[in-house]
C-alpha cells in the first residue's frame, strides 16, 4: 500500500528504530510507547488486519511470533513476562491499517486490559 506508514517503514522511506527483522517481518519500537518495552512486529507484506489473514499467511504469522519471542529475550522481559496483542478495528484500538503485533513489557500489565 503506497500511503501506509508501516509499508513506508518497511521500504525505509520513513526512519524507525528497528529492533529486529528477517525476510518476512520487521520489528520496531513504538513512537508512543504504552510500556517501557513497546515494540511493533509487522509483516513486510501489506495485510490490513487480522480479518485479511489468509491460509497462505501462516508462515508470516509464525515468523511474527518467533521474532517477538526473540525480541522479548533481547529486551530482558522473557523471564518477568510480556504481552503480545493484535488489535483489530477502530474500537479495539487499531490505529494503522497494517497488521501489527504489539510486544509490551517491563511493567506490571493489568487484566482485564482496556
Amino acid at each position: 500500500m503506497e500511503g501506509c506508514i508501516f509499508c513506508k517503514i518497511v521500504r525505509k522511506e520513513i526512519p524507525a528504530r528497528i529492533a529486529a527483522e528477517n525476510s518476512l517481518v520487521l520489528a520496531f519500537y513504538d513512537v508512543n510507547p504504552q510500556a517501557p518495552v513497546h515494540i511493533l512486529v509487522i509483516p513486510k507484506e501489506h495485510i490490513s488486519s487480522v480479518l485479511e489473514i489468509k491460509e497462505n499467511h501462516q508462515e508470516v504469522l509464525s515468523q511474527m511470533i518467533l521474532l517477538a519471542k526473540r525480541i522479548a529475550k533481547q529486551e530482558g522481559v522473557d523471564q518477568s513476562g510480556f504481552r503480545l496483542v493484535f488489535n483489530c478495528g477502530a474500537d479495539a484500538g487499531q490505529a494503522v491499517d497494517h497488521l501489527h503485533l504489539h510486544l509490551l513489557g517491563k511493567r506490571r500489565l493489568g487484566w482485564p486490559p482496556g
